[in-house]
């Protein structure tokens, strides 16, 4: 519904966008002023911006492949574009209304030549470099003192999150991904949910991604939690369609799990080698839509030891007061991507009381990672895709 209501407006914002890129084509010279070449482009430029709707309602899948990145893609660069040319009238009305400029240079076809070619390299150099970097997976580390004993030792926990394996995230990439996991030799292997990104079908390679998993390698095993995307829904535009009854829990997604070795907690809690407990608690989003109920906090902590450590591993980074109230020593989650892309690192701020790091509540250490994968745009501006990598030190 909320798509369908800002449709009209994503039809102004690109009806406009193409009138300011035929304008600056125009001042090129005399060859982009000729019909054919307007028509041309006008087609060009509408296609590409309409490959979000295509991508949704395309079947075929080597068509459908397509269309989803191309549109992907463009949902990155057209945040540029739009933030550019904002800014762009927002410069141009000052200069206007300051005193000091001469406005007849400041209309000039030279100055608006410069401006504009200034505009697209910007937006072309930011968006190349969004693209490069989301492929560029690093290392985050973090260092933890819980004050508790435990049996087994210092450990090494390994975080990964949002992998959403799809049409963007292929079998390369996670076979990038566990390389670089089994490199750190981790004691704990936790994957905090998204998965998948809502299509177990868009999955390039079922059986080489299954492999993939499979080879990870830890002392104690790989645990995960489900994620508000781990689940068959129909998405246009970060929107989804269609009523929960349409909503499917595809079991192919745990059944990958099962045979990659993976164990998956579903509000559910293992005490793993006697020495400390992991909680794996359900989405609070995908209950909503298809669980419909999830223990609290105080539920699942309510039969164990807490003299021993206590991890919880959650798609989102909520309820931190409770969880630690209720015996909780980490937290790790993902979900918020940190923004993913520029302005939306510093945005993110004003929406989790945790929207990326490390941070601690009471003795309860919160850890957010920004995730290994992408959704939506197909590039990282201002963050990284990361493993998290977290020595854990006991009293």
């Amino acid at each position: 519904m909320i798509a369908v209501l800002l449709s009209p407006l994503y039809i102004l914002v690109t009806l406009y966008l193409l009138r300011w890129n035929l304008w600056w084509f125009s001042a090129c010279g005399a060859f982009f002023r000729k019909t054919w070449f307007r028509i041309v482009y006008s087609v060009f430029f509408l296609f590409v911006s309409l490959s979000l709707v295509i991508a949704f309602f395309i079947k075929e899948p080597s068509l459908k492949w397509f269309f989803k990145h191309l549109s992907n893609y463009w949902l990155g660069t057209l945040l540029y574009i739009v933030l550019a040319v904002i800014m762009g009238d927002l410069i141009r009305v000052i200069l206007l209304h300051w005193d000091r400029v001469n406005k007849v240079k400041l209309r000039s076809r030279k100055t608006f030549l410069i401006s504009g070619g200034i505009v697209i390299t910007v937006i072309l150099s930011l968006s190349a470099y969004g693209i490069i970097h989301a492929r560029t997976l690093k290392i985050k580390h973090y260092d933890i003192t819980i004050d508790k004993p435990c049996a087994a030792g210092d450990l090494k926990v390994v975080l990964i999150a949002d992998l959403h394996m799809g049409y963007s995230i292929d079998h390369s990439y996670i076979e990038h991904m566990v390389e670089k996991v089994n490199a750190l030799e981790p004691d704990l292997i936790c994957i905090a949910g998204d998965i998948f990104d809502n299509d177990y079908d868009a999955l390039d390679d079922p059986e080489a991604i299954t492999a993939a998993l499979k080879s990870m390698q830890s002392t104690y095993g790989v645990y995960a939690c489900w994620g508000n995307h781990d689940i068959d829904e129909k998405i246009l535009a970060g929107f989804t369609f269609g009523s929960d009854k349409d909503l499917v829990d595809d079991s192919r997604m745990a059944g990958l799990l099962e045979e990659a070795d993976i164990v998956l907690l579903n509000d559910e809690t293992v005490c793993i080698d006697g020495a400390f407990y992991l909680v794996g608690r359900k989405d609070i989003d995908r209950v909503k839509k298809i669980e419909h109920s999830r223990k609290s906090p105080e539920e699942l902590t309510a039969d164990l030891d807490l003299s021993k450590p206590v991890f919880v591993l959650e798609h989102q980074p909520k309820q931190l007061d409770r969880l630690a109230a209720a015996g909780a020593d980490v937290q790790l989650c993902g979900h918020t991507h940190n923004g993913q892309m520029f302005p939306g690192n510093l945005l993110i701020k004003f929406f989790w009381e945790n929207p990326y790091g490390l941070d601690k509540k009471g003795s309860m250490y919160s850890i957010v990672t920004s995730g290994v994968g992408i959704w939506g745009p197909d590039m990282r501006v201002g963050t990284d895709s990361e493993i998290v990598e977290i020595q854990v030190h006991f009293q």
